[in-house]
């Protein structure tokens, strides 16, 4: 079983367009991902039946009992993160200031306030459209330990690859350099770095293979839009030349890929001036590459 981790050091170069693209491609041999937990949209392409779900708890959240308190006022004279204030004559928590450290539990005289498990997300495992199954995760709104539940999307992923007998895990990463992304590249097999021509698309490949370089792990490269700015594109193939990244390949800007988003489907559902040869090109390249 191999696990190919597909990530970009920066938002809107289509990484989760090209990831959904080789899961239609990979079909039944495949397990599907989306460990983009913050930003979590690969179910628009892949139409999940979202099966079964279950709720994410990580981190604590402080809670005050107002009946045992007797507002002394000493939890929020310590709470370094000033995630304690009186409202109406009663002290609260801010559940977004609160870090659940748990100091103001310690202190407090009449033992009034407790630390509880938080419900960060929910994930879920779901039948999709290609007849095989993705894992996927919703991170609440404000809410930390994106990391954990990347971990916890990727480890019942790689159960059920196994239990399956699945040949490939396809993940898609989060954009950044970020704890989620460190849990994405765990255990990765290859990395699919996918970028696009502009300074920072250049600035931001760079500093995400600074961190697959520390991981000793194997990457390629596709450079999606290249045709946008020439110069950039000849900068990026001479850094991954320089790098010894395998350059997958160069893809054209087509607003097929934006079409084809609104209808809900991948790029490779329709053919449009060569990309799906192409995108499917790719996808035989890293199997090679891995194999």
């Amino acid at each position: 079983m191999k696990e190919i981790v597909v990530i970009s050091g920066k938002g809107g170069t289509g990484k989760t367009s090209i990831t959904a693209s080789f899961a239609y491609l990979g079909g039944a041999d495949v397990v599907v991902a989306d460990c983009d937990v913050d930003a979590a949209d690969m179910h628009l392409l892949l139409q999940p039946d979202f099966a079964r779900g279950e709720d994410f708890y990580s981190g604590e959240l402080a809670k005050i009992h107002p009946d045992k308190c007797t507002q002394c006022g000493k939890c929020a004279e310590i709470c370094r993160f000033d995630a304690i204030s009186v409202v109406d004559g009663l002290h609260i928590v801010d559940p977004l200031s609160c870090e659940g450290c748990g100091y103001c539990a310690r202190i407090c005289p009449t033992d009034a306030i407790e630390n509880l498990s938080m419900n960060v997300g929910k994930w879920y495992i779901s039948k999709i459209k290609t007849g095989s199954i993705m894992v996927h995760a919703k991170l609440g709104i404000g809410a930390d330990n994106s990391g954990k539940l990347v971990a916890k999307v990727k480890n019942e992923a790689k159960r059920l690859a196994e239990e399956t007998n699945k040949e490939y895990i396809i993940v898609d990463g989060s954009p950044g350099i970020g704890c989620p992304v460190v849990s994405s590249l765990s255990g990765a097999s290859f990395v699919v770095l996918v970028t696009e021509p502009s300074v920072s698309g250049l600035h931001d490949l760079k500093r995400v293979y600074e961190l697959v370089h520390k991981f000793n792990l194997k990457a390629g490269c596709i450079i999606n839009k290249s045709d946008i700015n020439e110069k950039v594109s000849e900068e990026i193939e001479a850094f991954l030349r320089e790098e010894n990244i395998l350059h997958i390949t160069n893809l054209p800007y087509d607003e097929q890929f934006t079409i084809a988003m609104t209808n809900g489907q991948t790029i490779v559902e329709s053919d449009s001036n060569g990309l799906k040869q192409k995108i499917a090109d790719s996808w035989d390249k890293i199997k090679q590459t891995i194999n």
